[in-house]
């Protein structure tokens, strides 16, 4: 079970995701450091500063070469979170439509041609919706993190095998939506 309130208070760190998970179209590192986005207490403060420490140094160009180079052109290590388990299955455009509707029922509307299991955007929706006091908040999340969590575990593990930077951002990412998971469940998952 997911505990909403958690994740509420961390909204603004899915913000920092989306951002650093997006098509750099410039240097996401304009700040001095971590430090100034994410609170040094957080259980995945150690995972981010890892990342900000390996890529604070890289031009522009550098960025947008090696986002291209592991996100674009290495098939397990694409951005979109149902594209390995299910490819172009039937199954996929399911979960696509389930989660183009989640995100309407919370107010965001997405761009023709953009698909709802990319990961930058479903940041961007954990960051911007308000779902403060909606019944259909525990079951519409549920989906959300559960594909998130499937998602994100073989990104995880394909960044990890190419060595990239970015698999830092991914663990740190998946261990601040483990901390919204209520203990009964953790207990229950060990």
């Amino acid at each position: 079970m997911i505990d909403l309130d958690k994740l509420y208070e961390q909204k603004d760190i899915f913000g920092f995701f989306s951002e650093h998970l997006s098509y750099p179209e410039e240097s996401p590192f304009y700040l001095d450091g971590v430090e100034d986005h994410i609170a040094r207490s957080h259980p995945f403060f150690s995972d981010i500063q890892k990342y900000w420490n390996e890529m604070h140094d890289i031009s522009l160009d550098e960025l947008q070469m090696m986002y291209t180079e592991i996100f674009d052109f290495q098939k397990d290590a694409t951005l979109f979170m149902t594209y390995v388990k299910f490819e172009d299955a039937k199954e996929r455009g399911q979960m696509l439509a389930r989660l183009k509707v989640l995100y309407e029922m919370f107010g965001l509307h997405m761009e023709k041609g953009e698909l709802a299991d990319l990961l930058p955007l479903m940041c961007e929706f954990i960051y911007a919706a308000e779902w403060k006091g909606d019944q259909r908040a525990d079951q519409s999340f549920s989906l959300l993190l559960a594909v998130l969590e499937d998602g994100s575990y073989h990104l995880m593990n394909a960044l990890e095998k190419y060595e990239s930077p970015y698999v830092h951002l991914i663990r740190g990412m998946r261990k601040a939506f483990k901390s919204c998971i209520t203990q009964e469940e953790v207990r229950a998952n060990d």
